[in-house]
This record gives C-alpha cells, sequence and structure tokens, in this order.
C-alpha cells in the first residue's frame, strides 16, 4: 500500500473510532435528556434508556487485540451486554444502530490537558517573540474539541482562569454546556522566579502557598500543578493544605 494511502487509512480509522467515542457520550446524555440545553440537545441524536451497536469492531482499552463483529447494549448510559454481532429486530424503548464498518472504543482520559492556548506576540521566523507570552481562555472552542477527539473526561493540569474553569465544570455537570468531565486543577504554584507570564500569581512563601490552595480547593478545584520556580517550603506547605483536604497534586 502506498505510503499515503496508508496514513489516510489511519486517519479515517481514528476519525471513526473519535465519532464512536462522542456517539457514546451523546447516548448517556440523552438518556438523562430532560434537563439539557438547547446547546446540548442538538448534538443529542438517541432518545432511547437502551441502545445497541450492531456489528462493532471492539478496541476494549486494555492492550488486548480488537474484536471484530459485536453487538454492544448500553443502558442507563453503562454497557450491559458485549454479544457477537447480529441483525436485532426493532424493540420499544430501544434504538438499534446498525454499524458495519465501524469502531468502538472507551472514552479516552486526558490526564494532562488545558483550557486555554498560547499565542506569541510578534512571532519570527525562527521562532522568537515578545514576552510576555499571552494565555487565552478557550471555554467555548475546547470542550467541543476535547469531545470531538474522544475524551469524555480531562484533567486540566494547570489553570489561568480558575473561576471560568470551576464554572465550565459545573456548567457541563449540568447538561448546559457540552464538554467531558472535568477534575480541574487550580491556577498554577509558580514562585517568584524569573517567569515572565504576568497572568501567574508569585507566591511569596509559605503561608501564600497554603492560603493559594485553601481559597480555590474552597471552590471547588480538585487538584495543584506546582510549577518552575516554587520553592521547597512552598511546595511543602501546598501539599499539606492539599493532603488535610483529601486532594492531590499534579
Amino acid at each position: 500500500m502506498p505510503k499515503s494511502s496508508s496514513r489516510t487509512t489511519v486517519l479515517v480509522r481514528l476519525l471513526i473510532l473519535c465519532i464512536l467515542s462522542l456517539l457514546c457520550l451523546r447516548i448517556a446524555c440523552a438518556q438523562r435528556s430532560d434537563g439539557l440545553s438547547p446547546q446540548i440537545r442538538k448534538y443529542v441524536s438517541v432518545g432511547t434508556s437502551k441502545v445497541i451497536l450492531e456489528h462493532v469492531e471492539l478496541i476494549d482499552g486494555t492492550g488486548a487485540a480488537a474484536v471484530a463483529d459485536r453487538n454492544i447494549t448500553i443502558e442507563g448510559g453503562k454497557i450491559t451486554a458485549i454479544a457477537p454481532g447480529a441483525d436485532l429486530p426493532p424493540a420499544d424503548g430501544t434504538t438499534i444502530l446498525h454499524l458495519r464498518g465501524y469502531s468502538v472504543m472507551p472514552g479516552i482520559v486526558g490526564m494532562h490537558e488545558h483550557l486555554f492556548y498560547t499565542p506569541f506576540p510578534n512571532i519570527a521566523a525562527d521562532g522568537s517573540f515578545e514576552r510576555p507570552a499571552l494565555m487565552h481562555e478557550m471555554s467555548y472552542s475546547a470542550p467541543r474539541l476535547y469531545l470531538a477527539n474522544g475524551v469524555t473526561t480531562a484533567r486540566t493540569a494547570g489553570s489561568v482562569d480558575g473561576f471560568t474553569d470551576v464554572r465550565l465544570k459545573e456548567a457541563i455537570e449540568k447538561g448546559l454546556l457540552p464538554g467531558p468531565h472535568l477534575d480541574v486543577t487550580g491556577p498554577y504554584l509558580e514562585g517568584a522566579g524569573n517567569n515572565p507570564n504576568l497572568q501567574l500569581h508569585k507566591l511569596t512563601g509559605p503561608e501564600d502557598a497554603r492560603e493559594t490552595v485553601a481559597y480555590w480547593a474552597d471552590r471547588g478545584v480538585t487538584s495543584f500543578k506546582a510549577y518552575a520556580h516554587i520553592t521547597r517550603d512552598e511546595l511543602k506547605a501546598a501539599i499539606e493544605e492539599a493532603h488535610r483536604r483529601g486532594l492531590g497534586q499534579c
């Protein structure tokens, strides 16, 4: 097979996996559709509590080889049965999707994701740019892009706008906005070193580190990211406060 053809095949296969991952999320949303906002509802194509995916290739995520021609039954947002592929008759309260030639995999859990992008002012051909760099929140596009690529759970791993991230998580959980389940990491725990980014708070000592962790933990953050110039004493204080609250650090 020519190299370009092989690459196209791989890309098509990945696209199929992403589409099917998003489809499973849509099914889960549909099964609690009463409270969905119009922004969510337009993505939902299934409204029954029971769905059967017919004749799919199953990739279970364990590293095992893909299994061809399987029927997957989903009820209440959970997989309840996997059986050999078969053509099933229509049934009340059940949606049957004929998906021969498609692959299904579990939703991807992204462990280091961000909800912002970094533009570089006056970037030159050699990659140099004028500082400070800027971090812009992507509260509209980032959640949709993650879903479109099969990510159904994401840890944000560093925030430049903690309030937006926490409120976005809440809106997704309430069915108001589309997006993956979010575990929100607080704003970067950065020390007083030479970091030119003006959007990052620079800790002034251990007590500031402890207070910062406490502040964001009280507002729904579930993890914290120690950054480049944090001191050992600041890090120790942050860890102790996070552990005192039963939270983690990334």
